[in-house]
């Protein structure tokens, strides 16, 4: 799909999580692909990242987490993102996540869940891919 507008991403560290390395390389590969990114920084709550997905109009949720808390936190925040009615935005997962949990992020809706040695065009490509151009739903 062609998108004559940069895909808005907001990317975010859920939760009492430390490490950020990872999603900051994230981070500046899908600016290099040609998306317009914001990085929340560490420690946010679902409320917040809803918020900045919100303010920002974001077409893309991306969330890291390595901490395991991921059960708890993504739950919680797709539910703030559907009440506040951000339930199109295309939410992915990054980080440590057992296989086991997959189905159930996806159950959720999380469209994708990226785990340890993901390539960063495998993560850019899956979001053009699956953000539609303006004025076209999503899932056409």
């Amino acid at each position: 799909m062609t998108h004559l507008h940069p895909i808005r991403v907001v990317l975010a560290k859920l939760g009492l999580d430390g490490h950020d390395r990872g999603i900051q390389v994230v981070a500046r590969a899908l600016r290099d692909a040609g998306m317009e990114v914001i990085y929340t920084g560490l420690w946010q709550t679902p409320d917040a990242v809803v918020r900045a997905v919100e303010d920002e109009d974001a077409a893309v949720l991306g969330v890291s987490l390595l901490s395991g808390a991921h059960a708890t936190l993504v739950p919680v925040l797709i539910d703030a993102l559907r009440a506040r009615g951000l339930g199109h935005v295309l939410v992915i997962v990054g980080g440590i996540i057992p296989a086991a949990d997959i189905p159930r992020l996806h159950a959720l809706g999380v469209a994708k869940v990226f785990t340890p040695g993901a390539g960063l065009t495998e993560i850019a490509e899956f979001i053009r891919g699956a953000v539609p151009p303006p004025g076209v739903s999503a899932g056409k």
